[in-house]
């Protein structure tokens, strides 16, 4: 379990960072974007009295208007981000930051065919048939962008959270560490694991809020009593637990016995000290039963 933590708070740390220098470099660029993209627009609003060609001009400040606009539009979303990260986990940052450059370079291009002077409804059935095409050759992408949306929407699990995704035979589980445009980042320790987003959901997903439990199989001596096993557990646990320890016998070869020992903490917190605590017991056991063994046997 602090494998699992250490793991996640690496990758959500390292991720953070990485949002703020995009930030960083996104707020430097706006600061030249901007006063520029509003003198390209001064010029042309008075193209009138500076030049004397019109559709020339036009279309030199159309061209300059649209790379202008698209760096502004860019650094506007990654600007943003940082701002976003600290009221929503950062991958669904980068989604929202995905969306806000979406909708301002659907504004760029549209005050872009208005500078160059060309009639916008050649304009929107040229952009539908490429979008169309783009779509056909790029349907995965696409698919997982949308279905990226759909998850920011309907959260159903949330950062941080461990989850088991369920589907086309295969179980995969870890703990959430960011929500991105193309797919889910999962820590399972020091593995990380990314699933595309249209995987995510198609698959069933099972948060599991339940805290870990203690599920462990311990080799004794023979000689130990099961119900010593129990009652040496039970005494051992220091921390709530939803239900008594169990404890099944599962091997026996005539020398050693393998019990299998299951307990669940009321609080996940508690999760590390229970395991200590029943490592404790079968450590204690071990002994004992050396103790005995070596009482009990004849002397040379």
């Amino acid at each position: 379990m602090e494998s699992n933590g250490t793991g996640f708070r690496r990758y959500v740390r390292s991720l953070r960072a990485q949002t703020l220098a995009v930030g960083r470099r996104a707020r430097r660029q706006l600061l030249w974007a901007g006063p520029l993209l509003a003198l390209i627009v001064v010029l042309y609003l008075l193209r009138g009295e500076l030049v004397g060609s019109d559709q020339p001009f036009r279309l030199v400040a159309a061209a300059a208007f649209a790379i202008t606009g698209w760096v502004f539009a860019r650094s506007l979303g990654h600007a943003l981000e940082p701002q976003l990260a600290h009221r929503v986990d950062p991958g669904a940052a980068g989604v929202i930051g995905f969306m806000i450059r979406l909708v301002a370079l659907a504004v760029i291009a549209f005050a872009t065919v208005r500078i160059a002077g060309l009639d916008p409804s050649t304009l929107v059935l040229g952009a539908s048939l490429t979008a169309i095409i783009l779509g056909l050759a790029a349907q995965q992408t696409v698919g997982n962008i949308l279905a990226g949306f759909v998850l920011v929407a309907t959260h159903p699990f949330r950062v941080g959270e461990r989850v088991r995704f369920s589907g086309f035979g295969m179980d995969v589980e870890g703990t959430i560490a960011a929500h991105g445009l193309l797919h889910l980042t999962m820590t399972d320790g020091d593995d990380t694991v990314r699933i595309p987003n249209t995987t995510a959901l198609t698959m069933s997903i099972r948060p599991l809020r339940q805290p870990m439990s203690v599920d462990m199989r311990a080799r004794l001596p023979a000689g130990v009593d099961p119900q010593a096993i129990q009652a040496q557990v039970e005494g051992s646990i220091s921390v709530p637990t939803r239900d008594p320890p169990h404890v099944s016998l599962e091997e026996f070869d005539g020398y050693e016995i393998v019990v299998r020992i299951r307990a669940t903490p009321e609080r996940s917190e508690h999760g590390a000290r229970l395991a200590g605590d029943v490592l404790a017991a079968v450590t204690a056991l071990r002994q004992n039963a050396g103790s005995k063994a070596s009482v009990g046997a004849p002397s040379g």
